[in-house]
């Protein structure tokens, strides 16, 4: 018998805009994916995987590598084989159907990395409707890397306020993004000087604009380590965040503990 069923939120953009045209190839990371999966599997909690198609989120091939797994070969097959065969991974359901299933069944939600999100889950009517659940019900609440900038989703206007963000109208999506439910919360997310490299060696372009500045703009407290690529993590109250990559691990302990306190509290 499992504790509780944690939700897990993935995307299916497979491509970003880039600054002065064009676009580049993305997805969700792969140790973003599977490493807090297996984690809150391994705690004894189930988890259901939703996307806004009901289809499987593509895997960034950038994250399809060992390199993401502290260089542990055994560890990415691991995880690799575990994104490819396991049943909670390979039985999506659609973002509106756990709407309409219930979202009272859910101890906790969790949304992964990798550019995806910053495409469709941050401007997407039902992520909107079930970050507001967990907000309003102080379930807990995490997001990694790319993940946290999902939050906007919980705006009324979101779509408005992405496109404010790519136009560069600052003002204007500060204006729309007022009464967000998370203005004044603390959270960290990718980083702009983490970003910059991506856009160096990744892109070889910009992104129309910064994950950090965007949050900012909407009114989070946002705060990322010094440090680049170093496991950084934000807790102000339901919500988790955690900056990067290597936050993985880190972010998983953290949202294992803050659903086990939930459950002996309610």
């Amino acid at each position: 018998m499992t504790k509780a069923t944690v939700l897990i939120l993935g995307s299916n953009a497979t491509k970003i805009e880039l600054e002065g045209g064009g676009s580049a190839l993305i997805g969700q990371y792969l140790n973003e994916t599977v490493v807090p999966a297996i984690a809150l599997i391994a705690a004894g909690y189930e988890v259901v995987l939703a996307t806004p198609d009901g289809t499987k989120p593509h895997i960034d091939e950038y994250s399809d590598t060992a390199q993401h797994f502290e260089g542990d070969q055994a560890a990415y097959e691991r995880a690799r084989y575990f994104y490819d065969n396991d049943a909670s991974i390979n039985q999506v359901h659609t973002l509106r159907s756990v709407i309409d299933g219930g979202l009272e069944r859910y101890a906790g939600v969790f949304v992964p990395g990798g550019h995806a999100p910053v495409v469709d889950l941050m401007q997407n009517v039902d992520v909107g409707t079930i970050l507001r659940h967990f907000h309003d019900t102080l379930k807990p609440t995490a997001l990694l890397c790319h993940g946290p900038v999902a939050v906007a989703a919980a705006m009324p206007r979101a779509t408005e306020f992405r496109a404010a963000l790519v136009a560069g109208e600052d003002a204007a999506a500060a204006e729309i993004a007022q009464d967000w439910a998370y203005a004044g919360y603390r959270m960290t997310v990718f980083s702009t000087s983490e970003e910059k490299w991506a856009e160096d060696n990744l892109f070889h372009a910009k992104l129309p604009f910064y994950m950090p500045e965007a949050l900012r703009l909407a009114g989070a407290d946002v705060t990322t380590n010094p440090v680049d690529w170093a496991p950084y993590v934000v807790i102000d109250r339901e919500l988790i965040t955690g900056q990067n990559m290597a936050s993985d691990h880190l972010i998983a302990a953290k949202l294992i503990e803050a659903i086990d306190r939930s459950l002996v509290s309610a």
